[in-house]
This record gives structure tokens, sequence and C-alpha cells, in this order.
């Protein structure tokens, strides 16, 4: 059975109306709106990307809701897309009864693009394929959702999110803990003063171990390897490099230098976020960093080990990041202090920390801090129930989502210029509003890295494919 498609063009004006019609829009966007048994009124999704973080949190959290199908799946490695094939199939299958065979396999995301009856792409690769995807994507005309960290590095996510401002695309980073209930709840009793003045932010991190040397392999033919390197320089081919061949393991790539920044950006993508919209610099950074890390001195996984950064803002807090503090965000004011974290809860079986048995997911100085009442006129932040709905109902509404690219790629560029300090282990000076080291050469150059001309994005490519959106 092959889903009925609906035109990007038709399908927002039938959600215009049904959004002119409704009084208080649900978040979850229920199938009665568009009527059970309209298929054509869905939204059409391509999943970009399908190993762990796609078949375990991204693919399962868009098949929950009854105006999304996905109807197609692209991987570079053929065997993973066709294992993702056959993943959603199954989903919808069971979902309906009935035998299902509605998704088409793509190997290349560049061809997906081109299918005009998909609307929307989900992008969860590897970090170093998030902003050349998300700009291809909002140039085809397509919404998005991305999986954090927002980009390798600063320049291209400032490009990306030039591109997609200037595409009127609806892109959502996977920052879920925006849709936590705890993380919203803290950051609006920070933000309303419970602790008093805010002084300092603790980020606690978690770590990852270096690794032995590993030798060449010959590339699986099921693997397209020289476009999953993608922009950045040619390396030989082992299997920990890039992802196991058989099973769904936590990928190697996370812990290569090459493809991403570490925990720094894995998790810091995450936590920095939170401190950022407590602190109510969503939309700025820091303008002093310092810090320092271990690096492996060998072995193919290079990603920073133990370290502790600390970074100074405008309005005076001081930001403290560290593997040694507990994971989670500790707020420290002149009245007190707040602590939120995930507490039990982990993405994937594989993330690389230990569950915390009966961990408090919110903590406070004073219990009364947290059960504290945010009244109607002090600052009440977006309430998202869930991020990939919530990205659903975005899609509809044309609205802004709850982590937009914008503030996404300043959560991402605090990130790398705590991944910058380590590097030079000196105190460096940013200039938030130009995106700029202040004086200082041989930190600028750290905000890119050279690409291959093949998949490069430069400046002018990225606004050439946002005209065609």
């Amino acid at each position: 059975m092959t889903p009925k498609s609906l035109s990007r063009r038709s399908f927002l004006d039938l959600s215009t109306k049904a959004t002119a019609v409704a009084v208080g829009f649900p978040t979850i966007v229920p199938s009665s709106v568009f009527g059970k048994n309209a298929p054509s009124n869905r939204i059409n999704i391509g999943a970009i990307g399908t190993g762990r973080i796609s078949r375990g949190h991204d693919m399962p959290g868009v098949w929950q809701y009854d105006n999304a199908n996905i109807m197609a799946v692209c991987d570079l490695d053929l065997n993973r897309a066709n294992d993702a094939k056959k993943l959603v199939n199954d989903f919808y299958s069971k979902k309906t009864g009935k035998d299902y065979d509605g998704v088409r396999v793509y190997t290349d995301y560049r061809e997906l693009l081109q299918n005009k009856d998909i609307d929307a792409v989900l992008v969860s690769t590897p970090d170093h394929w998030h902003a050349p995807i998300v700009v291809h994507a909002v140039g085809a005309g397509k919404d998005v959702y991305m999986q954090k960290p927002a980009s390798l590095t600063i320049a291209e996510g400032r490009m990306m999110a030039d591109a997609v401002k200037r595409s009127g695309r609806i892109v959502q980073v996977g920052s879920q803990q925006r849709s936590s209930k705890q993380f919203r709840y803290a950051a609006e009793l920070v933000r309303n003063g419970r602790i008093g003045d805010l002084k300092t932010v603790y980020v606690g991190l978690p770590g990852d171990p270096g690794g032995d040397e590993e030798p060449q392999m010959p590339v699986p033919k099921n693997l397209n390897y020289d476009m999953w390197l993608g922009t950045t320089p040619e390396v030989y081919y082992t299997e920990k490099r890039v992802h196991p061949q058989v099973g769904y393991d936590r990928p190697g790539w996370l812990r290569c230098e090459q493809f991403g920044a570490g925990m720094i950006t894995g998790w810091g993508a995450h936590h920095i976020d939170c401190a950022h919209w407590a602190m109510d610099t969503e939309h700025t950074g820091p303008v002093e960093i310092w810090g320092k890390a271990d690096f492996p001195k060998s072995g193919l996984w290079n990603v920073h080990g133990i370290f502790q950064t600390e970074a100074l803002y405008k309005n005076g807090v001081k930001m403290v990041v560290s593997n040694e503090i507990p994971n989670g965000i500790k707020f420290e004011g002149t009245k007190g202090w707040i602590f939120v974290s995930r507490g039990d809860a982990s993405v994937t079986a594989s993330d690389p920390i230990a569950k915390q048995n009966a961990a408090k997911a919110l903590d406070a100085s004073d219990p009364k801090i947290i059960t504290s009442v945010i009244g109607p006129n002090e600052i009440n932040l977006p309430v998202s129930k869930e991020h990939h709905g919530n990205w659903l109902e975005s899609i509809v509404s044309r609205k802004e989502p709850i982590a937009p690219v914008e503030i996404g790629h300043r959560s991402c560029s605090a990130c790398l210029l705590h991944h910058a300090a380590m590097k030079l282990n000196r105190k460096l000076y940013w200039n938030p509003d130009k995106e700029q080291f202040i004086n200082d050469p041989e930190a600028n150059k750290l905000l890119s890295r050279p690409q291959r001309k093949e998949y490069a994005i430069v400046a002018s490519n990225a606004k050439k494919t946002a005209k065609k959106a």
C-alpha cells in the first residue's frame, strides 16, 4: 500500500484553514482534525540517517502521531537503509493491521530532497553532516527536525541559521530537554528570581575514554564511505571510526574530532542550551572563556577527556563546565540554588552514562523553591509536552518551535567556544555580536575548517539554495 501524498502548498493552505477555525490549537494535532481516513492530509516525512538515534528516538518520536507519515528513509549504508525500511513498514503494518510497504529507500539525501511529495525531513546523521543537509533541505522547501549539535563549526552554524531564516522553513533542533517539564520549570524559577540574583551556573557532562590504534579495513560494499566523510578530510576506513556493521551500539565517530568535538557538544548542546534558557542569554554568548582539558596522545579516538572550562557572560554570570560535576545543571544565586537533570531518563540504551537510581530530576537548597508556583504575571516560558510533536505542530501553524535554529546555533557556538579554550589552553575574548574572537587570529582560525570541495558549504551556496524554497 502506498500512502497518498499532498503538495506542500496544498498542505499549508489546508492547515491554515484548520488553524483559523480552531480555538486554542492543541499541542498534538489529532487525526480527527484532518480525518482518520485521509492519509493525503498527513505530513509526509523522510528520515535522513537511520542509525541509533534515528531508530530509537527520532522515527518513533514522529510515527506516534497520526498526522505524520514516514514515507522515505535514507542512509549512506544500504544495510541500515533497508533495516529502516523494514522497521517503519513493520510499525505501520502493526498499527493498521494490514500489510504495509509504503516506505521508499534512498542512499543519497539529495535525491530524497528532490521528491516533491516529501514535506519535511528528520536529520539524524553524524554531527559533521547536520548543517550541510539542513541548508540543502530548506533550500528544497522542506521543514526540518535536526539532531543536535547544530554544526561542526561556528562559521557553518551561522551559514545554516541564516539560510533557514531566509527560507522561512520550520526547523526544530533536537534539544529535547526543552520539552521536559523540569528543565522548563527550573528556567522559570531562575528567571523569576526564586534563587535571588544568579551568580554561577555549573554544568556537569559525562566524559569519553580514548582508545587504541585501529587498522585500516576494506570499505564495506554497502557503505558510501567517501560521501560519509563529507566535508572532512579523506582518511582510511576502519569500522570503529564510523559505526558498527552489525547492530546499533554507540558509534565510534562520536569520539573522533574529525566529526565532532566530543561530549562538550554531544551533551553540552543539551545542558548549555537549558542554562542559556534560564540565564536569558539564548541569542548571545559568553564574552570570556578559559579552561583546560586532557586529549589522548595516541589512538583512533581523540576527543577531549577530563576537562574544566569556565565562561563569563556580559551580565556577570559565570558558567563552569566539567566532567567532574554531577551530570546536570546547578544554578547558584544569592538566595539559594537549583539543580536540574534528566534523573533516571536516557534517550537511548547506549547513552554513555549509567542511570542514576532514584536521582532527583529537580532539587534545590530549600524545598520551598521547587514547590513555588509561577504566577500568570511572571515570566512563563513556552510549553512543549513532546519535542517531535511540537515540531509537527509548528509545521501546521508555521509558528516557531520550542528549539529554533538560531537558539540551537548559539548553544552549539557556546560549546565550541569552550572547546576552543580547551585546545588553546588560555583565556579567550569573544564578541557575541560579531561572532569573532577579539584580536586573536589564532583563535579565529578555529571558527571554521577546510572543507572538501565536493561537499563544501560556502555562504554563496547557502544563499543560492535558500532562494529556491
